[in-house]
């Protein structure tokens, strides 16, 4: 393989309290930590420990968002990636982009870059969607490998072992593919200040949805966004009978 892209998110970080705004049109970002989508990170991970075992000669890392989307580009180049494109898409419509645009983008990216590999995050820790890597290797036409735990070269493709509801499952596919990284894939390494530092100087690509010939018109409209109902406190029985009285009293049996 010589190329390995590798898709990165920007996303509220993991370990802040997500705020829904006053006029429910969205969630406060405005002020908010942001960081790597976690399963991104791990896509990163693994696709620098291909090119550290001679596998991959190249690791390119892209993100489609506005301007910030850069800060976790630069992280992706901290943590070995040897160049970035950031595909930017204004604030504004940012909000309304969908995981068809964001395959449609990639996979345009795939080609243009002859990649050999695209290895994503599963899914984004913000929408939950888990559609982006299924719907690039649709677009592209090539084999798909997702929930990946484990990923080892063979001279005839890849064999990959996948996080399923029953266990795990393993497949072999040729390359070019698209996977997508599951949670026990790898531990994702620290970016190290002389590597944050070097980051700095590697090359970062600047392109437009329109350079690539890509519309991204919106395709839904968000009408409200709610906060979760607030759950009820519990209350402690005394005994079976107790507990049978209250569930007859709530109407539940």
């Amino acid at each position: 393989m010589s190329r390995v892209l590798v898709g990165v998110k920007r996303v509220i970080d993991y370990a802040v309290k997500v705020r829904v705004k006053p006029d429910k049109t969205g969630v406060v970002t405005q002020g908010v930590k942001h960081s790597m989508n976690p399963f991104d990170e791990i896509a990163v991970e693994e696709a620098v420990k291909l090119k550290e075992k001679k596998l991959a000669e190249e690791v390119v890392a892209v993100s489609v968002g506005p301007a910030q989307s850069q800060e976790v580009l630069r992280t992706a180049l901290a943590m070995g990636a040897d160049r970035a494109v950031h595909v930017e898409i204004p604030a504004a419509e940012y909000e309304l982009l969908q995981p068809i645009h964001v395959s449609k983008i990639l996979a345009k990216l795939a080609l243009d870059e002859k990649a050999d590999l695209v290895i994503l995050g599963k899914q984004a820790i913000d929408d939950d969607a888990n559609q982006t890597a299924q719907m690039t290797a649709a677009f592209l036409d090539w084999p798909q490998g997702t929930f990946c735990n484990k990923i080892e070269k063979t001279d005839a493709g890849l064999t990959i072992t996948r996080e399923i509801d029953g266990g795990l499952e393993t497949i072999k596919t040729k390359t070019p593919a698209v996977l997508s990284a599951d949670l026990r894939l790898n531990t994702p390494r620290y970016a190290t200040l002389p590597n944050i530092m070097k980051a700095k100087k590697k090359p970062l690509k600047k392109v437009t949805a329109k350079d690539l010939g890509v519309d991204t018109s919106p395709r839904i409209e968000i009408v409200s966004v709610e906060d979760p109902p607030v759950r009820q406190a519990g209350a402690t029985v005394a005994d079976v009978d107790a507990l049978v009285a209250k569930l007859k009293e709530g109407g539940h049996i």
